[in-house]
């Protein structure tokens, strides 16, 4: 059964060169929104397709000279990054996750792109998918 306090949020893909990957989504038929979001503390430049009413395509490229999007394209290439789930609590979450022995990047949420609270849960504590957890601030 679904859990309506946790939805997918958007699948996060790393792209080396941004403009010619949403050009590619565009033409399986994905609408892009215009503006361009660089979240400077991860060091990546964002843009987001909807998929349905609630899922999102986010396509990450790196911005500036170091982050974890460069080390992850100097090591694996393009390709899918995080899967991340829309939460009411992100910080309950963390909590509640730690408790089951899950380990997180963080130890306090950061704000994230969309003006989100969010944290990750590393991916050895995953079988090896990144997966981020996210609140809308008001």
């Amino acid at each position: 059964m679904l859990d309506k306090d946790c939805i997918l949020d958007h699948v996060a893909v790393a792209v080396k060169d941004l403009e010619k990957s949403v050009k590619i989504y565009e033409d399986m038929g994905l609408s892009f929104s215009k503006e361009r979001e660089v979240v400077e503390s991860q060091g990546v430049t964002t843009a987001f397709a909807a998929m349905d009413e609630n899922a999102h395509l986010e396509l990450l490229c790196p911005y500036g000279e170091d982050g974890p999007i460069h080390k992850y394209l100097a090591k694996k290439g393009e390709g899918i990054h995080h899967m991340c789930f829309k939460v009411p609590d992100v910080e309950k979450k963390c909590q509640e996750l730690r408790e089951k022995g899950y380990v997180l990047l963080y130890e306090k949420p950061t704000v994230g792109a969309g003006n989100c609270l969010v944290n990750f849960v590393h991916p050895k504590s995953t079988g090896g998918v990144l997966l981020e957890i996210s609140q809308k601030l008001k």
